[in-house]
C-alpha cells in the first residue's frame, strides 16, 4: 500500500516537473541587474529644481548589475528602461520556476531513492 502511495506521489512530483519544465519555454530574453528611476537637482541657481517646492528634473533612468566582480551603470532612455525591465522581469521568473524545480525534484529524488532502497519481491 505504501509502495503505490509513493509510486502516485513521485508521479505527481514528475508531472509537475515537467509542467515548470514546460514553463521556462515561455520565459523571453533574460537579463540581470535592477532598474532606478532617478530625479535630481541641478547645479543651475535659481532653475526650477531648487524652487519651494522643487520642480526635479527628470525621470533619469539607470540599469545597475553586477559584472565581473565590479558595479556597472548604464543610463536609459525611456524605451530602453522598458526592455531592460522587461528581462529583468523574466529573469526573477526563470529564478522563481528554478527554485520551484529544485524543490520538486529534491522530493522526487527522496521517493526514487526510496524505491531504490527497497528490495524487490521475486516470485
Amino acid at each position: 500500500m505504501a509502495r503505490a502511495k509513493n509510486s502516485n506521489q513521485l508521479a505527481e512530483h514528475e508531472r509537475r516537473y515537467r509542467e515548470l519544465a514546460g514553463q521556462l519555454a515561455d520565459i523571453d530574453l533574460i537579463y540581470s541587474g535592477s532598474i532606478t528611476r532617478r530625479y535630481t537637482r541641478c547645479g543651475t541657481p535659481g532653475c526650477k529644481c531648487h524652487a519651494d517646492p522643487p520642480q526635479l528634473h527628470g525621470p533619469y533612468y539607470q540599469w545597475t548589475a553586477k559584472k565581473n566582480g565590479k558595479t556597472v551603470t548604464r543610463r536609459l532612455n525611456p524605451a530602453e528602461a522598458a526592455l531592460y525591465k522587461e528581462w529583468i522581469d523574466n529573469d526573477r521568473e526563470l529564478r522563481r520556476i528554478l527554485q520551484q524545480m529544485r524543490q520538486v525534484a529534491a522530493k522526487a529524488a527522496g521517493l526514487r531513492l526510496e524505491q531504490a532502497a527497497k528490495p524487490t519481491l521475486k516470485v
